[in-house]
């Protein structure tokens, strides 16, 4: 960068040091001494953005009404002038006016100063730097989970861990409208001037803004009935490791599952266990990509997060299609077309974990339901990791077979049918198959099977001694020794009446 003079007399600001506060701390430190041009066209947008009820705008012509108040106080004069150049970018405007009439710019933007310097015109540059978010940093300490800041309403804080938290208020004096805009502003500027920062989403009645850990959304009239800020902060970053998973499940998530789903109720920690997940695998050299919206994954550089926000579906699909991850972890899957590309991705062979809202560890299968056949889903999702109070609860497997659904009797009913079974046990737990145009979910653990196993024992224990008794689900298999096939008949009539009974299907084998 070229040698910082302060005795120009015209200095051109472009939009990022006025969004960022730098042309006001300018001129209230004295740094400046001489004439400040503003340009017409950037005004106009900042006022077309406020317009559309965008937070820059808003942010941008505060901004410049604190400069003409600073700019007064300290004697310096601020000159409002048109150049009259049509273009859509006022920034690259503002270097070419200071060439124009030989001023000096100033930016926070590097590539406006390299701009600058290639058209030979002065600039102060000034690097963006983090900015603290003071205010809201206040209301955390190691414990907080998260704080809600509303208008008209105490300051309250989740504490603990995911599942064990309590609802704590933080003062009981209310927050003002003033206070809370006074926050978000402050959330703003740090968001435009920090390097770890992205604002994920900017809406006439909302705001995401990814800021280090701090993930904050902020919404106001007249999309909400007051100005709100919900800021959530990650306590702990954990690894694989830390779970305690049994062998058995770390191995089939190195070497087998390729269609995860993580599941689980808000808050209850499915985010953390898909980041050690990422961690793991790119530990064990795999390449690993996320789909985010939001950003708040916090991953090494190694690992590319990408922003449903930033990019169409068809050009994630085409960048991760073409780039071959070995797994994508695709963070919040909501609508249609998060389920279509997480379907599309795995069907081409990439590796994909994706996580869910669930209440129950079917509910995240039940997702995919009238997506797609029933019959590729087990292709699609072989593991269901559910997560409740930041610990694993339960695991599913999903594989697809043809046979006779429980409960069924007729063998021309036989259909393919999905088993999910909890993989730490091998417990058939559901079945889905279609029935005529529906598609069924049946529970079938446990099914009318309360002493089932010890009166077959019973009963052959007599005429069948050899025989081998396996009860899945509502379907119980006896394995019978070929020389003892006489002696069955014997108890034939009453193994009927247990399938009556208890509403199961007894299938006889010869071994």
């Amino acid at each position: 960068m070229s040698a910082v003079s302060y005795g120009e007399d015209l200095y051109i600001p472009d939009t990022s040091v006025i969004v960022d506060g730098t042309l006001r701390r300018l001129v209230i430190d004295d740094r400046l001494s001489g004439k400040i041009i503003l340009l017409r066209e950037i005004i106009d947008k900042f006022n077309t953005l406020a317009s559309e009820g965008k937070s820059a705008g808003i942010l941008g012509l505060e901004e410049l009404r604190l400069v003409r108040a600073a700019c007064d106080a300290k004697g310096i004069s601020v000159d409002v002038v048109s150049w009259g150049r049509r273009t859509d970018d006022a920034d690259l405007l503002a270097v070419w006016y200071a060439q124009e009439v030989s001023g000096k710019l100033i930016t926070s933007s590097r590539k406006q100063a390299l701009t600058a310097e290639v058209a030979g015109v002065p600039v102060l540059y000034v690097p963006p730097s983090r900015t603290r978010i003071l205010m809201l940093e206040k209301f955390f300490d190691r414990t907080t989970m998260s704080v809600h800041l509303k208008e008209g309403a105490k300051p309250v804080a989740k504490k603990g861990s995911p599942g064990h938290w309590r609802l704590i208020v933080l003062d009981e004096e209310p927050l003002t409208r003033e206070d809370v805009e006074a926050i978000s502003d402050e959330i703003m500027e740090a968001a435009r001037t920090s390097p770890d920062a992205v604002i994920e989403v900017d809406r006439p009645g909302s705001t995401i803004v990814q800021l280090g850990d701090y993930r904050i959304i902020v919404t106001r009239p007249p999309m909400s009935d007051g100005w709100e800020i919900t800021a959530v902060k990650p306590l702990v970053k954990l690894r694989l490791e830390d779970y305690n998973l049994p062998p058995k499940l770390v191995k089939r998530l190195e070497e087998r599952a390729e269609g995860i789903l993580i599941a689980g109720a808000p808050g209850m920690g499915k985010t953390t266990f898909a980041q050690a997940l990422a961690q793991h695998y790119l530990e064990r050299g795999k390449i690993v990509k996320t789909v985010e919206s939001p950003r708040d994954l916090r991953l090494p550089a190694e690992i590319t997060q990408y922003s449903k926000v930033y990019a169409s579906e068809g050009e994630l699909h085409d960048i991760l299609l073409l780039s071959r991850p070995d797994y994508t972890v695709f963070d919040e899957m909501r609508s249609d077309p998060d389920f279509k590309l997480f379907v599309d991705l795995r069907l081409a062979g990439i590796g994909m974990v994706g996580v869910v809202h669930a209440t129950t560890p079917i509910d995240a299968v039940q997702r995919f339901i009238g997506r797609v056949d029933i019959g590729v889903i087990p292709s699609i999702v072989d593991t269901v990791i559910f997560i409740e109070e930041g610990e694993v609860r339960k695991v599913y497997e999903l594989s697809l077979t043809v046979k006779l659904p429980t409960g069924l009797r007729e063998a021309e009913l036989a259909r393919p049918v999905i088993e999910v079974r909890d993989y730490i046990t091998g417990q058939l737990e559901y079945e889905i198959y279609t029935f005529g145009e529906q598609t069924i979910v049946v529970p079938v653990k446990g099914v009318g099977i309360s002493g089932l196993e010890s009166r077959l024992k019973r009963i052959l224990s007599n005429a069948v001694p050899a025989a081998e008794i396996r009860v899945d689900g509502s379907n119980v298999t006896i394995l019978i020794p070929r020389e003892e096939m006489r002696a069955l008949k014997r108890v034939k009539r009453k193994l009927r009446k247990l399938e009556s009974e208890y509403g199961i299907n007894i299938e006889l084998k010869l071994i």
